[in-house]
């Protein structure tokens, strides 16, 4: 009775809610492994395990006169770097926790801290395993020359912003159909090893074969982005635009759904289900 009630501020609001963002990424990067260091150790090895694969499948098939005049293996790695930040984006904000987990349970969390940790998290270890590969290629194999490295970086986080809004689609549909959503995911991220273009140029396709890539978003952000890695590819057949407004689209359809489904949500659905 004698306690002073106080009207906190927005700003006061903010910081509070970046408090709690921040140790919910925290929680969300440890969630790999009880190890930090271990769970960027393991998602290196992963991404250097699949940039190898391409490597000598591109050998073995003697594509490597279809890439672009330039440093073979940046080429290679500039498309599976936005593959893979683009499907682990997915992945995370799919498998955040939703308005029925326990841990709602637990004021101030809520459904958009998870979100937000779970995307930023996932973002967070993807750029951090990125410049330990580069900087390791950089420092012990040869010189790394990239042309316009900010704009090159600026369609990675395209890439992972439009991970984030299929993502958060496959999140608001989850209560309703668990299964479906758990094979279209997977479907979704198997499917972009192929459709996301990151084994050829756009430039060299045919237009009936270009056709069935330009409707993915990762396509145009992967084709972009060595638009601006290397000096001699310049992109006619992709642009960012099209990525950003998708991207867009996605996540104001996917706010307003989550919206509506934390709402209608009961933790009675999964006894059902």
């Amino acid at each position: 009775m004698f306690q002073q009630s106080t009207q906190p501020t927005a700003f006061s609001g903010f910081l509070t809610m970046s408090e709690v963002v921040f140790h919910s990424i925290v929680r969300s990067v440890r969630s790999k492994h009880n190890n930090a260091f271990m769970a960027l150790w393991l998602n290196v090895l992963q991404t250097l395990l699949m940039v190898a694969v391409f490597y000598v499948m591109f050998s073995v098939l003697n594509m490597r006169g279809a890439a672009v005049r330039g440093d073979f293996l940046l080429y290679v790695m500039s498309g599976i770097f936005l593959f893979i930040i683009h499907t682990k984006a997915v992945g995370a904000v799919a498998g955040a926790e939703g308005p029925s987990s326990p841990m709602m349970q637990h004021a101030p969390m809520n459904t958009m801290v998870a979100i937000l940790s779970a995307a930023l998290g996932s973002l967070y270890i993807q750029v951090l395993s990125l410049f330990i590969i580069l900087l390791v290629y950089h420092v012990a194999f040869t010189p790394l020359h990239i042309e316009e490295p900010i704009p090159a970086f600026g369609m990675l986080l395209l890439a992972w912003i439009g991970g984030v809004g299929v993502g958060l689609i496959l999140l608001v549909l989850k209560p309703w159909a668990p299964n479906i959503v758990a094979i279209v995911t997977t479907i979704y991220q198997r499917a972009n090893m192929i459709a996301s273009g990151k084994m050829f140029l756009a430039n060299t396709l045919p237009s009936f074969m270009l056709s069935m890539f330009d409707w993915n978003p990762l396509f145009h952000c992967i084709d972009q982005a060595r638009g601006y890695v290397f000096i001699n590819y310049n992109p006619h057949n992709s642009n960012w635009e099209y990525a950003a407004w998708v991207a867009l689209v996605l996540i104001v359809i996917g706010l307003m759904g989550e919206f509506y489904t934390r709402r209608q949500v009961s933790i009675s659905w999964g006894a059902r289900r």
